[in-house]
């Protein structure tokens, strides 16, 4: 019974990562690379770090399989979001069919600042405390 878990973790996991994989070739802009590349590869990644949890079955080797599905979890989303960013910066296109662009009117291509959506006007001007 658990060899029928384990290969079916492994499988899930290798469909994951494949549609991952896909997703890059496939997926129009950058953006939407990034969403499949991140999800996909992450549940993957997981998946298969699952099994080899079970089919170890020791102490040391279930504790590294958990620390590497814990490390995967924090740092694939923050640096998913990093890169995506930086390709909007650096003007990398959106796709055609994209519908909503929030960062747009809080971003100035030529002097490379992002407002935030709070700031106004009069924010802006403000000079900070102390000076």
């Amino acid at each position: 019974m658990i060899e029928l878990l384990k290969g079916g973790l492994i499988l899930a996991g290798s469909i994951f990562m494949f549609l991952a994989a896909l997703g890059v070739v496939r997926l129009p802009d950058l953006l939407t690379r990034m969403h499949a590349t991140t999800k996909a590869a992450t549940l993957g990644a997981t998946l298969i770090m699952l099994a080899v949890a079970l089919h170890f079955a020791q102490v040391a080797v279930v504790a590294r399989a958990f620390g590497v599905i814990l490390f995967i979890m924090m740092t694939a989303p923050v640096a998913a979001h990093v890169i995506g960013r930086a390709g909007y910066f650096v003007g990398a296109r959106l796709w055609s069919g994209t519908l909503k662009d929030e960062l747009k009117p809080n971003y100035d291509p030529l002097t490379h600042q992002l407002k935030s959506h709070r700031e106004t006007e009069a924010n802006a001007r403000r000079e900070p405390d102390g000076e």
